[in-house]
């Protein structure tokens, strides 16, 4: 009776132990055979501005066998055809099974890679999929020829500046010069500190140059440059070998700002990709002008409410909200348009939970691209939220740099950042905590 009951016993454990068997996580192992396969709607595309908005590729593949039941995430990695994916642009894509790329987007795609305009040439397109952060698969390479177009300026050089006054140091990498519209000369807007600084090629040191003699004029190799704390505009002639270097800044001043009549200004960022000065910010009631280096030498009003600057110009009139900015010192031209702002929230948040929020900056290069640099933060949790509103935020559920609408709390220990929140996929946004 005792070896029967036994055997019943037995009998009633073992499917017990081999169902906890089959469900243990850490028993399961990936399909080593697991691949994704790629399809593209087209091998060839032609992208035109005029279609900016309409479909211009459709990217599709399969669900792979991973050998368990799985749900994966995709990212779509596309490089140059000589490239090795070492730097890709990345697209993410979620769950799902197909991404669709509009014409602009691709365009801005190609024109990340350096694609010159309106000339073909062949990018590779891999997809890559993800179980959690340590099983992943890539499918086999597509080759696409696309045809971009020049939808905005590009004044990009490889020149840049270096050294202890720049906020990078000696090691880089470097504040850039960019191409002036009117001249030969390369031109850089810059925050320095006390220091020194010289000028180089490619955040390298094998073409660089300095001012032996402190003359104005440059030699290869030559001494170091002595500068005091400031905001400046640098000129740099490589023909001429020679340089300028002036205190220059543009701000918005007024009533309507944070720090009224007597400044600090507001200051507004050059844009490269539009030879323009921009600005998000938050402004009260009130009124606003536009001056240089905190100073009334020369500043700049509207006489007549026409969207042109006056030199010395009325006030412009402004109601409480959040703005962009934009100023065009080519013509004169301007325009406060309402818009949205990204901030970062927290207790490791400089203040707080209850903010106001710390502010993003857009990439006027990359739409849906949003970057905070050198933000102090303490130890605690982030989120990232919009009018310093809770109406719309963003947290981390699962840690994986994938942000979830009304996600959990980011964790963040005491120390400077360089944050980055990317948009561009709306269906699968990103953060970089640097």
């Amino acid at each position: 009776m005792k070896k029967i009951l036994n055997k019943i016993l037995i009998l009633l454990i073992a499917p017990i132990f081999f169902v906890a068997c089959e469900d243990d996580p850490i028993l399961t192992e990936l399909n080593p055979n697991a691949t994704v396969s790629i399809s593209l709607s087209t091998t060839t595309v032609v992208l035109e501005s005029e279609n900016a908005e309409t479909e211009a590729l459709t990217v599709s593949w399969e669900q792979p066998d991973f050998g368990f039941s799985a749900a994966p995430t995709y990212k779509i990695l596309i490089d140059k055809a000589d490239g090795d994916f070492s730097n890709p642009q990345t697209v993410n894509a979620g769950t799902e099974l197909q991404k669709i790329l509009t014409v602009s987007q691709l365009n801005s795609i190609l024109l990340n890679l350096e694609f010159e305009q309106d000339v073909p040439a062949d990018i590779q397109i891999k997809v890559e999929a993800a179980i959690g952060n340590y099983n992943t698969i890539e499918s086999d390479i597509a080759i696409l020829n696309a045809t971009s177009y020049q939808d905005l300026l590009d004044l990009s050089t490889t020149w840049g500046i270096v050294g202890s006054a720049t906020p990078n140091g000696w090691d880089g990498p470097d504040l850039p010069f960019f191409k002036s519209t009117s001249s030969t000369d390369y031109i850089a807007y810059v925050t320095l500190a006390d220091g020194e600084i010289k000028f180089r090629e490619n955040n390298d040191w094998t073409n660089n140059f300095g001012d032996t003699g402190a003359d104005g004029t440059l030699e290869a190799g030559g001494d170091n440059m002595a500068v005091s704390a400031g905001t400046y505009k640098i000129v740099f002639n490589l023909d001429a070998l020679t340089y300028s270097i002036e205190e220059y800044a543009w701000g918005l001043v007024g009533s309507a700002t944070v720090n009224g009549w007597d400044g600090p200004d507001m200051p507004l960022t050059y844009d490269s990709f539009s030879d323009q000065w921009k600005a998000v910010v938050t402004l009260m009631d009130g009124e606003l002008k536009v001056r240089k280096n905190n100073d009334w030498a020369e500043n700049y009003g509207d006489t007549g409410v026409d969207g042109i600057l006056d030199s010395g110009g009325d006030n412009i009139t402004i109601s409480a909200g959040n703005y962009l900015v934009t100023v065009n010192f080519n013509d004169l031209s301007y325009s406060i348009e309402p818009t949205d702002i990204w901030g970062v929230v927290g207790s490791a948040a400089p203040n707080g939970w209850d903010g106001p929020d710390a502010k993003f900056t857009p990439d006027f290069g990359q739409e849906g691209v949003f970057y905070l640099n050198g933000i102090q933060l303490a130890d605690g949790e982030i989120k990232f939220r919009l009018n310093d509103d809770w109406a719309v935020n963003y947290g981390d559920t699962g840690l994986d740099g994938i942000l979830e609408d009304g996600g959990d709390n980011i964790p963040v220990t005491s120390g400077t950042y360089n944050i980055m929140l990317d948009f561009s996929n709306p269906d699968s946004p990103t953060y970089t905590l640097e």
